[in-house]
């Protein structure tokens, strides 16, 4: 393992990313990297995968990290397993072979990829924790999620698991364990009970972030790896501001690695 900082316990290996790994000018930490995996912490406001802005991805930037790290001229593959939105900071899967492409993109088609995101809304929801449910409609022109509670023509069915964390400075830590992997599932699901995330002008806060990024952050993920067949915890660090950071208290502290396998 290269990148992060690997804990093992039992049967499972843990990873986290640390800033110091990050390298100069790259707008991700790597957290996990071996033969057939690049694990990296994005930061807000890149894209993964281009558009119609020609903007530089999180793809180009990390095939120029294996570039100079190996020293490999060409072309480099760096495959896309799954994708986060470009205001959205946190955990992303890039496949370094086209066999962890393909076995991973079947992991997520499976369901067997486990997900959890942390939200900051300035509203509480009604409760404590609960299930949410909306069938979604994505209007590829505007780049915009409608929500409905019940199904319509060319909605898809999108779930997700919700536990408010705490309080601080007038503003709710949520968790977030998404079941399904639509587009922009959690921010058009959370805005749909009242609770936009913040800084997410698009579906309905009401003023930006100073940086254009959104308090949304993929935080774990907990898969088999595609070839090696052990399981993989990935923890990817908050955003290097004050404001991500006060809600580091708020996390549960009594983990324990021996239970980590748990920790969906």
């Amino acid at each position: 393992m290269q990148g992060g900082v690997s804990v093992s316990s039992g049967n499972i290996a843990y990873f986290c990313s640390l800033n110091i790994f990050a390298m100069e000018q790259m707008p991700f930490t790597v957290i996990y990297e071996d033969n057939h995996l690049l694990v990296v912490n994005k930061e807000a406001g890149v894209l993964v995968q281009g558009d119609q802005t020609g903007d530089k991805t999180l793809t180009d930037y990390a095939k120029d990290y294996l570039r100079e790290k190996y020293n490999k001229p060409g072309n480099i593959f760096c495959g896309v397993v799954h994708r986060i939105d470009r205001p959205v900071s946190g955990a992303v899967v890039l496949a370094k072979t086209s066999k962890a492409l393909e076995r991973m993109n079947k992991m997520f088609q499976k369901r067997d990829v486990y997900k959890t995101y942390w939200a900051v809304t300035k509203k509480r929801p009604r409760d404590e924790k609960g299930k949410l449910v909306h069938w979604l409609v994505k209007d590829t022109d505007r780049n915009v999620t409608t929500a409905h509670r019940e199904e319509v023509e060319g909605s898809k069915r999108a779930e997700l698991d919700f536990k408010v964390l705490g309080k601080l400075n007038e503003h709710y830590l949520i968790e977030v364990k998404p079941v399904t992997g639509r587009p922009h599932q959690i921010r058009v699901q959370l805005a749909q009970i009242g609770c936009p995330i913040r800084g997410d002008l698009k579906y309905g806060f009401s003023k930006p972030n100073a940086d254009a990024s959104i308090n949304l952050h993929a935080k774990n993920l907990k898969f088999d790896h595609p070839v090696k067949k052990e399981p993989l915890f990935i923890r990817a660090g908050l955003p290097d501001n004050a404001f991500w950071e006060q809600f580091l208290v708020l996390e549960e502290q009594n983990i324990k690695l021996k239970n980590i396998d748990k920790m969906y």
